[in-house]
């Protein structure tokens, strides 16, 4: 299995690399930017027998090392290699 992970900053949580990024691209010209939020992907390849299983070890990973509930947000998808 491959679990493709994305973590990103919660709505209203402050993300000064975003901010810098936005400013950036309006010095360079792309005036059409309304934000800009930088988050994390991580891919994990492992063993769990079926997609219910590897749900549930994709969410347990992500809830107890790695993503900060606090401050950030995550989505994943889980694909058969």
């Amino acid at each position: 299995m491959l679990a493709k992970i994305f973590i990103k900053p919660k709505k209203g949580i402050l993300d000064p690399q975003g901010k810098a990024v936005s400013g950036a691209l309006a010095r360079l010209g792309f005036n059409r930017i309304q934000d800009v939020r930088i988050g994390k992907y991580i891919e994990i390849k492992f063993d769990a027998g079926d997609t219910d299983t590897a749900q549930s070890d994709v969410r347990s990973m992500c809830e107890t090392l790695l993503v900060n509930k606090v401050i950030e947000d995550f989505t994943f998808e889980i694909a058969e290699e």
